[in-house]
């Protein structure tokens, strides 16, 4: 049996590289803001990280908590986790101190690596922290074999509050259970996969690994820009580029939009797409190089939906693809009516464990369903609409309203670059929208009154932001992520 690289499905993925490797070693592995690694370069750094990191203690199961920024070093690490049977956990490097303390707390790791010099972090007894720009000592030698990694990553949740959550992968670290996911997301062997976003969310370091595993060439960015996420495509015949729609927006409102004829998917996830920005994204690139997906890091079920069938059902996220999902209402009593907006509720394939916590319990209900606080609906041909968290969902005088349709709304103003709506108390009806916005300073001057009727002429009374506040900088991180609590009075 293969699994479908040429190699074993059982090929530990450490093995897997070493193979690929080999087999082109001059071929571009990883790029980033500062040079080129080949397949042959990445496999000998990674093999002196692994030699190193067994001398610190890492063994079969343990985790390797990775802080590194977008590097190919984080690469490397991860291939060295995975020669010696341990979990590569990525980990935010722009965490306070605090926080990233304990997440370590969590996962107990031997090793942290890619502290900036000088950070002060409680580490828990037993963990070494190596500072970022350390340098392995090991041979470039493969170190011995080692069984495959329980699991094959263990990113932490990129939207929790309080105590960290750390999601383990349930599938081995093994080409069988790992690549053959590849061509859901259409990503074809040996193309050029442009990573736009934070390796320490789980999206961008799932499918840069899936285009690693499957011989691209990954090109990462330090942070995005617009204006440079458009050349690195055109400078390197990218084939398949992840985005989130806070990344898409500012894309399509570049001057120069290039055709990118190498270029066969734009795979979007990590929230809701405001549709004028789809329609721009379509617009430009086609409807079939566009596919979009919803699916979260502990991977009980997924949509896909392709540029096409967006045009005929505009807003959705797609029709069911793997795993079953279904919406409740929110007292969990009846599954919802064709249009009803509820809670959705996610159930693997039978006899499949996608993954499992540490540091917390998940939402259940009989039947292996789980919840993650996802609200949305699902028309009569089975697409399914995200209406928003039902911890972010505001109430207006019994009215429900769901911040991600009010944002969309306000993100069709030209002047308007980015948008979070939050919940405010009101004496009267509750609470009520409030709205931050961010504005293209070549725009001119953009008043309330400008704001409040470009809103008036899209939203109902209840769902129209009663308050505008401006932000002079982004309000989403560069995977599109924004704690909403944070915009809060």
């Amino acid at each position: 049996m293969t699994s479908g690289v040429d190699g074993p499905a059982d090929e530990p993925l450490g093995e897997a590289f070493t193979r690929l490797a080999r087999e082109r070693p001059d071929r571009p592995a990883v790029t980033d803001d500062t040079a080129t690694w080949t397949r042959a370069q990445l496999e000998a750094h990674a093999n002196r990280w692994a030699h190193e990191l067994a001398d610190r203690g890492v063994g079969p199961g343990d985790f390797v908590s990775i802080a590194l920024p977008n590097v190919a070093e984080h690469y490397a690490l991860t291939l060295a986790a995975w020669k010696l049977g341990a979990v590569p956990q990525p980990v935010s490097h722009r965490l306070a101190p605090g926080e990233l303390a304990a997440v370590l707390d969590v996962v107990r790791p031997p090793v942290v690596v890619g502290l900036a010099p000088g950070t002060d972090v409680a580490a828990p007894e037993g963990t070494d922290v190596l500072p970022l720009g350390h340098r392995p000592a090991g041979p470039d030698t493969p170190p011995p074999p080692a069984p495959a990694p329980p699991a094959w990553k263990a990113p932490t949740s990129g939207g929790s509050t309080g105590r960290p959550k750390v999601i383990v992968a349930g599938e081995p670290g093994t080409t069988g259970s790992v690549t053959t996911r590849a061509p859901v997301y259409r990503i074809e062997p040996d193309g050029v996969l442009l990573c736009t976003a934070p390796l320490f969310h789980n999206a961008p370091y799932l499918f840069s690994l899936l285009g690693l595993m499957t011989g691209n060439h990954v090109v990462l960015m330090g942070r995005f820009d617009a204006a440079r996420a458009l050349q690195l495509a055109e400078h390197h015949a990218a084939t398949w580029i992840y985005a989130v729609p806070t990344m898409m927006g500012r894309m399509v409102r570049e001057p120069h939009l290039p055709e990118l004829p190498a270029l066969r998917t734009l795979f979007h996830i990590g929230a809701p797409c405001p549709p004028a920005v789809k329609r721009a994204v379509i617009d430009w690139l086609g409807p079939d190089r566009v596919l979009e997906g919803y699916a979260a890091t502990e991977a009980q079920a997924r949509t896909t939906i392709t540029g096409r069938e967006w045009l005929a059902h505009p807003g959705s996220v797609g029709r069911v693809t793997g795993g079953e999902i279904e919406a409740r209402t929110l007292d969990g009593g009846r599954r919802c009516a064709v249009d009803e907006v509820g809670e959705l509720w996610l159930r693997p394939e039978p006899g499949r464990v996608t993954y499992r916590y540490v540091g917390a319990e998940p939402r259940t209900r009989p039947g292996g369903w789980e919840s993650l606080g996802d609200m949305g609906r699902f028309d009569a041909e089975g697409y399914l609409y995200l209406a928003d968290r039902a911890g972010d969902m505001i109430v207006v005088g019994g009215q429900n309203v769901y911040p991600a349709e009010v944002e969309a709304a306000v993100l069709e103003h030209p002047a308007v670059v980015s948008c979070v709506v939050v919940g405010a108390p009101d004496d009267d009806l509750g609470s009520v929208p409030h709205a931050v916005v961010q504005l293209d300073p070549a725009a001119g001057e953009v008043t309330d009154a400008d704001l409040d009727a470009h809103a008036a002429a899209r939203l109902s009374r209840a769902k129209r932001p009663r308050v505008w506040r401006r932000s002079a900088g982004p309000l989403r991180d560069d995977a599109g992520k924004v704690r909403r609590s944070s915009f809060q009075q």
